[in-house]
């Protein structure tokens, strides 16, 4: 009788991509990269971006929810803001809104693209998606008072000409998120904890469930402290690779936009896109098991962390970064903002939502990203 080879755990390709990536950025930094050099750096860049999503899950499943999207969103975040100031310390003056371009663009992302996606996931397989309304309606109005305090307000400021904010205001604003974030951190994972968990829709009213009770984390074995502990090592390696990879290829994005005609705001969004893929995959994987909350903590928890994070780490860069900082959006994008906060609000309140919700979300998301290429 013939035995079973056991593959080893290090020839897993989550194990070694995030090495082949890092090893990458070591032979691509400071260099000029020829043609075929970028297609190989974007190839790892993506595979690291992959490989992430699955060590942060595998993090987040031995921690629990909702710690588990907490860790994700915080880590995408570390991204976010080691792309953007990484990229305004080379860009000069060209690079002065960014930061705005990319925070507003991750906003409307996860507010619309991700939320879209999970309803329609979660509606096609259960035909309503069942979601906890007290815990993401806590998630969308902070998400709300965070973009209109720095996004909004540089706008119409008067101390400093522009939509820029002056040093004491940007202290107040970075101040500001870093409370609001922390204190939505302490009630979404110990004060008002169940409001944050998956609903358990095993009996839910369009088909006869209960929708009051919360789902148990035990769709999977949780890892083991070793295997957490693994991923945890693998996860700083792949942030560290995706970091560096992007920052070898970003020259060759700006200029392929530039030769394009295309807004340098694009640039934000194409940073957004990135660094928000494995929310994405991740938050898709949640409602198709039936746990459309979850998917909901990535998409609010993302935004959430985008502002609350990057706008304090932003301010305090910008104490070395030459240049300004713009921050204020224009009209276009603020309607958009209150479009996306007022569809949000009518999406959350019922705490379950069909293909349409789903639907109107997708659209308001692609509204943006067209005219983010054609203003």
């Amino acid at each position: 009788m013939g035995t079973t080879k056991r593959r080893s755990p290090l020839t897993d390709w989550t194990v070694l991509v995030p090495v082949v990536a890092l090893v990458a950025l070591v032979f691509s930094w400071g260099r000029e990269l020829p043609g075929f050099a970028v297609v190989i750096v974007a190839l790892c860049l993506a595979g690291a971006v992959l490989a992430a999503v699955h060590h942060a899950e595998v993090v987040a499943h031995r921690v629990g929810e909702p710690f588990g999207s907490l860790i994700l969103a915080v880590a995408v975040t570390v991204i976010e803001v080691a792309l953007i100031v990484t990229l305004m310390a080379d860009g000069g003056d060209k690079s002065a809104s960014l930061a705005r371009d990319t925070v507003f663009a991750a906003v409307m992302i996860t507010c619309n693209g991700i939320v879209g996606v999970s309803l329609l996931v979660g509606a096609l397989r259960n035909r309503v998606a069942v979601f906890n309304p007290e815990g993401s309606g806590a998630a969308l109005a902070t998400v709300a008072t965070l973009a209109t305090l720095s996004l909004v307000l540089p706008t119409f400021t008067t101390s400093k000409p522009g939509p820029e904010f002056s040093t004491g205001q940007l202290t107040f604003a970075a101040v500001a998120s870093l409370a609001l974030y922390g204190l939505f951190i302490a009630v979404q994972t110990v004060r008002h904890r169940n409001y944050f968990l998956p609903v358990d829709t095993s009996r839910d009213v369009d088909t006869g469930r209960d929708a009051d009770a919360y789902q148990v984390d035990d769709h999977a074995a949780p890892p083991t402290d070793r295997a957490a502990l693994l991923s945890l090592g693998l996860l700083l390696v792949a942030l560290v690779a995706v970091v560096g990879d992007a920052k070898a290829v970003s020259p060759t994005i700006e200029t392929a936009v530039a030769k394009a005609g295309l807004p340098q705001a694009v640039v934000g969004v194409i940073i957004a896109l990135l660094v928000l893929l494995p929310e994405t995959l991740a938050a898709v994987r949640a409602a198709r098991r039936d746990r459309v909350q979850t998917s909901l903590n990535l998409a609010y928890g993302s935004a959430i962390a985008s502002i609350g994070l990057t706008i304090p780490a932003i301010a305090l860069a910008s104490v070395w970064l030459s240049g300004p900082l713009l921050l204020g959006l224009g009209p276009v994008h603020m309607v958009l903002l209150a479009l996306t906060v007022m569809v949000s609000t009518l999406t959350l309140a019922p705490g379950r939502a069909t293909l349409l919700q789903g639907g109107v979300h997708i659209v308001v998301l692609a509204a943006y990203l067209f005219l983010a290429v054609s203003p």
